[in-house]
């Protein structure tokens, strides 16, 4: 496993009612609620060291409820350990923007909406970045039409 398992247990520590280790075979990995989000994101970044958000993903887990769920791989560049914190999220719900904390999480937050209308509250600029502005839908999505719109 590429990654400090001892960090799961100190953000444990930490949060003990909110984060919930998951089975992964790659990095350690933790599950936690969107209201502490914020929080564990300060602490990682802060106190553990994972100054380097690679990247944010967004899955589509239809028809489950809460539908989505965004994935954030971090890395500790000194010790190089890896770390996958997920925050599960429904369509009328939004999750809160790390950009404060990882500011490189602006680009891949917008990806995340664009594509899966996953909302990032506090975001400094939550808008289109691949699909234009007037596009209807978000291409990701499990229900979205498998041909797309008719464009004649």
């Amino acid at each position: 496993m590429i990654g400090d398992a001892g960090v799961v247990e100190r953000l444990k520590a930490r949060h003990p009612e909110a984060v919930e280790p998951m089975p992964a075979v790659d990095q350690p990995t933790v599950r936690v609620p969107k209201s502490v989000l914020l929080a564990v994101a300060r602490y990682l970044h802060d106190e553990e060291g994972y100054r380097l958000l690679i990247d944010v993903a967004g899955v589509d887990y239809l028809p489950e409820r809460p539908r989505f769920e965004v994935v954030y791989h971090l890395l500790n560049p000194d010790t190089r350990a890896r770390l996958r914190v997920k925050c599960r999220v429904d369509e009328d719900e939004a999750v809160p923007s790390v950009t404060e904390v990882w500011p490189g999480a602006d680009w891949p937050e917008r990806e995340a909406y664009d594509l899966f209308g996953i909302r990032f509250e506090g975001h400094p600029h939550l808008t289109r970045i691949y699909m234009p502005d007037d596009w209807e839908g978000h291409p990701l999505r499990k229900d979205y039409p498998l041909r797309g719109p008719r464009i004649d």
